[in-house]
């Protein structure tokens, strides 16, 4: 049987929806027989992958910046990377990859949409160096895919296409350890949970202002963000937000989690509070679903095609929303029941293994 040679560029998976994707997906991809599958890191990455796939080969480059990264080694170290092991393809899951290869396949997730909320100049450009690369990336790569049909579209209208066969929707997948509580009861009161990394899409002042409103009628009520602090100036603006309005007592930030602590949050917290405005996918959306949560979500981008009707949907920028439906949640047993039923029956359409059998039918498809 000829194995289709892989080599994934997976050097920029370092926080976020990168690391699970790539952490959830490998070890699914190296059980397909007829892949061989090889995985390109920086030696900072070694603790998130060594150990998920003992008999894949690993090559570890040194860990530079991010734009020598970008510049030297995606675009001279991984095509000649490639050309020694004899790669069939080289699959880049982020918007951008080599642009010299001949069978590239990218990962269309991350949104550009984050520029428009940035204020700081250095951030807006580098979003705007994000959108260049991954069109120039999208020009030249046989195949891309994206996270959802939200993300499909969105991409089409930067591009300006309005339509392109080399695009295959395939839905990221949720792990077997997001597991409902064994009973109701190991749901803690009065609990709000919020999973994803500090960064200014993920749209927590607008929850944290929320809070306040709930804080009237719930003064015990307590809200957990994890998630890394990843931009430390929006963490700040954060931090001096709950100050004033006196809320220290009822928000916790617990920053990066493992899958473990993750998994016993949802299955503890009353209701799951996704207010994301730019999301392509939302992996904690997912995970809070195959843990039998209670979900209040905003209605913006690829949410309502995830949540179907698993979830209360809430206008993200109104802040008093999110409240009211945080609220109904919170007063309403029956309905929590309710969404928790249907929350059980959605995540059902989500699985790794199924993300990484499409996968595997698009690389083959490549070579």
């Amino acid at each position: 049987m000829k194995r289709t040679r892989v080599l994934i560029n997976s050097i920029h998976a370092k926080s976020g929806g990168g690391v699970t994707y790539i952490t959830n997906i490998l070890p699914h991809l190296c059980r397909i027989e007829d892949l061989d599958i090889h995985v390109v890191i920086q030696e900072d990455q070694k603790y998130l992958v060594e150990s998920l796939c003992p008999n894949t080969a690993l090559h570890v480059l040194p860990t530079w910046s991010r734009m020598s990264t970008v510049t030297v080694q995606e675009q001279v170290v991984v095509p000649w990377l490639a050309m020694k092991i004899g790669a069939d393809v080289i699959y880049s899951p982020a918007n951008f990859g080599p642009l010299l290869s001949r069978h590239s396949v990218i990962l269309l997730r991350n949104a550009f949409g984050v520029a428009a909320l940035e204020s700081d100049f250095s951030k807006k450009l580098y979003w705007q160096a994000v959108f260049w690369l991954s069109q120039a990336s999208f020009a030249v790569c046989k195949r891309a895919i994206t996270v959802s049909g939200y993300a499909k579209q969105m991409f089409l209208e930067s591009f300006q296409r309005k339509d392109d066969d080399r695009i295959s929707i395939i839905h990221h997948g949720v792990g077997p350890h997001f597991s409902p509580p064994a009973s109701i009861e190991q749901r803690e009161p009065l609990t709000l949970l919020a999973v994803g990394d500090i960064y200014i899409q993920k749209n927590y002042p607008a929850l944290i202002e929320a809070l306040q409103f709930l804080r009237h009628s719930f003064p015990a009520i307590k809200l957990f963000i994890a998630g890394a602090p990843l931009d430390t100036g929006h963490m700040a603006g954060l931090q001096e937000q709950i100050e004033i309005w006196g809320l220290e007592k009822n928000v916790q930030f617990l920053g990066r989690c493992s899958p473990d602590k993750l998994a016993e949050l949802y299955r503890k917290c009353t209701v799951f509070v996704f207010p994301s405005t730019v999301e392509t996918f939302g992996n904690p959306v997912v995970e809070a679903m195959a843990s039998g949560c209670a979900i209040a979500c905003s209605d913006a981008a690829a949410m309502p095609e995830l949540v179907a009707d698993a979830a209360l949907l809430f206008n993200p920028d109104d802040p008093e929303d999110i409240a009211i439906k945080v609220e109904s949640l919170l007063v309403d047993a029956e309905l929590r029941r309710d969404m928790t039923a249907r929350a059980l029956e959605r995540a059902q359409q989500f699985s790794w293994e199924k993300t990484a059998q499409q996968t595997a039918a698009l690389l083959r498809q490549v070579v």
